[in-house]
Parts: C-alpha cells; sequence; structure tokens
C-alpha cells in the first residue's frame, strides 16, 4: 500500500510529494490536469532583483526531481469522492479507478469566483484565469481586443502577463455594484487595496505616491476625487477606477461592452454611458479554496475572509484534525506559488515524521520558519490582512 496520496500535482503537491519520497516513503500523485505544475503553468513575472519567474520552468524542474525520486503520477485522473477504511487508510475514487494509501495530502489549489454581469454567457467571457492558461500554457490568443472587468491583484497580475504575451487589452475596469461586488465595485474600495501592491508600481513617482497615500486617509480621498475617468496607465494598459461594465454585449459571441462611468462612491453618472468594440471578456472576482474533497474527508473549517473564505482546519505542520490527513498550498488560503511550495515541502516532511522516517526535529522547524518568511517576503499578497488571516487560523 502507497504510505502517501496526494491529490494534486501543483506547486504544494509536488514539493510534497518530493519531501516525502527524499524520506523514503512510497508517494503517488493524482491530478485532473493533463500537465504537473497546477497554477505554475500560467505564472510569468519579473522579481524586484530583475529576474524572471516562468512557472513552466519552475514545474519542470519540480517534476523532473519527482520522477528521480520513482513518484507514481496519475494525471488526467478525476477524484470524485474519497473515504477512510476501517479507519486505518484512505482510498480515492476516481474515473480511472481507486487508490489507497496510508497517508492523505490535498493540495486542490484554488477557483476562481466569477461575477454574474449582463451578458456574461456569450461565447468569448471568461475568467481571467483561464485567458491566462491560454496564453501562457497553450499559446492561444483569447481574442484580437478585449477588457478586464475586476480590478485586484489577480486581475492586474495577469494582465501584465497577457500582455507581455502580446494580448491588446482595453484596460481594467470596475464590475456593476451589486450584493456579491461588494467591495469591488466602489472605487475608494478598490483604490485603497491596490495600495498594497504600490512596491509593484512601474514608476518610482507612483511609487512614493502610494506609500504617502497609505499613509493618509486625506490622500487617498483626494487621489479616488481627483482619478481620471480613462485611468492611469500602467505597463501602457490603463486601470480604470472610475468606470465600470453594465452589460455584455453581442449575438453570436461578444461583440464590446456597455460601459458607464461612476463617481467616487460607485454612483453611475447618468449619460456617460458609451459601448467599447471588444471581442473579449476576462471576469476577475478573485479566487477561493477549492476544499471540497477536504469537506469529504470530515475536516472542521473556518472561515476567514482574508485567506478567501473558507479554509480547513489545520496546524502549522499542516495537518488536520483527521488522523492521517493533512492540507498544503492555496487550499489552505490564497497565497503564492512560493509559500504553496514551501507549505507543501512542510507537509511532506510532516508526514515522514509520524512514519518515522524523520526524527530530525529541527528539520520540521526550519521548514516551519521558511513558509513564515516565504509568506512574509512575497511579491504578491492576494489580501492584504493576510498575516492576520494566519494568526486566526493557528491561534
Amino acid at each position: 500500500m502507497i504510505d502517501c496520496l496526494i491529490v494534486g500535482a501543483g506547486p504544494a503537491g509536488l514539493s510534497a510529494a518530493i519531501a516525502c519520497a527524499e524520506n523514503g516513503l512510497s508517494t503517488m500523485v493524482l491530478d485532473e490536469f493533463m500537465k504537473p505544475g497546477g497554477r505554475l503553468l500560467g505564472q510569468l513575472h519579473e522579481e524586484p532583483n530583475g529576474i524572471w519567474w516562468n512557472g513552466i520552468d519552475e514545474a519542470e524542474k519540480l517534476y523532473q526531481r519527482a520522477k528521480a525520486l520513482s513518484i507514481s503520477f496519475h494525471l488526467e485522473t478525476s477524484v470524485c469522492h474519497l473515504e477512510k477504511v476501517d479507519g486505518k487508510y484512505w482510498t480515492l475514487h476516481t474515473d480511472k479507478g481507486k487508490f489507497s494509501g496510508k497517508n492523505l495530502l490535498i493540495a486542490t489549489g484554488a477557483a476562481e469566483q466569477s461575477l454574474p454581469i449582463p451578458g456574461w454567457t456569450l461565447p468569448g467571457v471568461m475568467s481571467i484565469g483561464a485567458a491566462q492558461v491560454m496564453a501562457n500554457v497553450h499559446r492561444v490568443k483569447p481574442g484580437h481586443r478585449g477588457i478586464v472587468i475586476g480590478v485586484n491583484v489577480l486581475s492586474a497580475a495577469i494582465a501584465r502577463e497577457l500582455l507581455l504575451a502580446g494580448v491588446n487589452l482595453e484596460g481594467i475596469v470596475l464590475p456593476p455594484r451589486y450584493l456579491l461586488t461588494k467591495g469591488q465595485s466602489e472605487p475608494k474600495d478598490v483604490f485603497q487595496s491596490l495600495l498594497h501592491m504600490v512596491h509593484l508600481a512601474p514608476s518610482h513617482l507612483m511609487k512614493i505616491g502610494g506609500k504617502m497615500a497609505l499613509k493618509s486617509s486625506f490622500i487617498r480621498k483626494m487621489a479616488v476625487g481627483t482619478y481620471p475617468k480613462k485611468g492611469f496607465k500602467v505597463w501602457g494598459m490603463p486601470i480604470k477606477l472610475k468606470q465600470t461594465v453594465t452589460e455584455i454585449i453581442g449575438k453570436e459571441n461578444v461583440e464590446g461592452v456597455k460601459v458607464a462611468s461612476v463617481d467616487s462612491s460607485g454612483n453611475i453618472i447618468e449619460g456617460s454611458e458609451e459601448i467599447l468594440p471588444v471581442d473579449f471578456v476576462c471576469i476577475s472576482g478573485g479566487l477561493y479554496p477549492l476544499a471540497e474533497l477536504v469537506s469529504l474527508a470530515g475536516c472542521p473549517f473556518k472561515y476567514i475572509p482574508s485567506l478567501g473564505g473558507h479554509v480547513p482546519v489545520h496546524d502549522h505542520n499542516m495537518q488536520t484534525p483527521v488522523e492521517g490527513l493533512y492540507v498544503a498550498g492555496n487550499v489552505t488560503g490564497i497565497e503564492s506559488a512560493k509559500v504553496a511550495m514551501a507549505q507543501g515541502h512542510l507537509a511532506g516532511l510532516s508526514i515522514s515524521s509520524q512514519k518515522n522516517k524523520v526524527s530530525d526535529g529541527e528539520a520540521l522547524q526550519n521548514a516551519r520558519e521558511s513558509v513564515v518568511s516565504t509568506r512574509t517576503n512575497a511579491l504578491i499578497h492576494f489580501h492584504p490582512d493576510i498575516l492576520d488571516g494566519r494568526r486566526r487560523l493557528y491561534g
């Protein structure tokens, strides 16, 4: 019987598998995609030191290390159910049969939240993550000219990648205001959230202005009040905090969007409506932990908005209250791929220690510290209160 089953071949799952195998555990990884790497496969950005982070390369490095350790992979395999048999081992039910193991690590990552907008069922409307996969993984442009609905960390990061791939974007605009877009459709709230990305601003002047705005509510109010209708250009693309899409237009596919100007409070300015011609639309409503499989295992959850929603309860070693069940990566809260890799390594060591394959407590301590330092130094925090969220989770 396999010592450790891992669901998810993303950065967390691959890192955990490597740590388990390096410590003598037989390990199997299952993933529904045709390639290992998860969200790493779509990532491409420049680090502060000028070095480019290429997710495809990073995924390949992890996969080659895993193969060298004789880790078993079952790709294009969907897990539909799981159960613990006789309280001793886990069985995964998949479209390729059943797989059993003594320990189970769930590293299923995150899913995107969509925002219902009139016309959103038209061909050519997609999530921002889908556009990222099309451009960076499959090398296919999502269209000739598009627009991004939803101004947040995720949309800004992926829009930058789309521009690098040669995709033309009209800009990033706000979603219409209704119950599900609370906090995402009002300029002052969105502006406040963007200030936590000021270190990524393309110009020194914007960085200085952003830091000043972070410290002064008066400057923030003035900045939102004077924010231009056409937006500020970042990387040559306008971010429009005072424009919202009210409808996606088209007959057989996307042909354009109806936009309107809004005031500082997000109220539509009468008579400001206009139609912008685009042939694809990306919707960005944020990410949430993909934790359905964890719930099937009977693991308790906590609702922590700064971690993305409901997250499985687990300790500093990534172990849940359910014996033999571990979690790692974005299923535990929305963070960067580097944090997911550090969590996966920690989870692998934790599983190994339970199997008495690792007796060095110092290794676990170093792995825990690596997760904390990686989180603290992360280039992007998807939620500004992520550190507080972790404190709430771990008590």
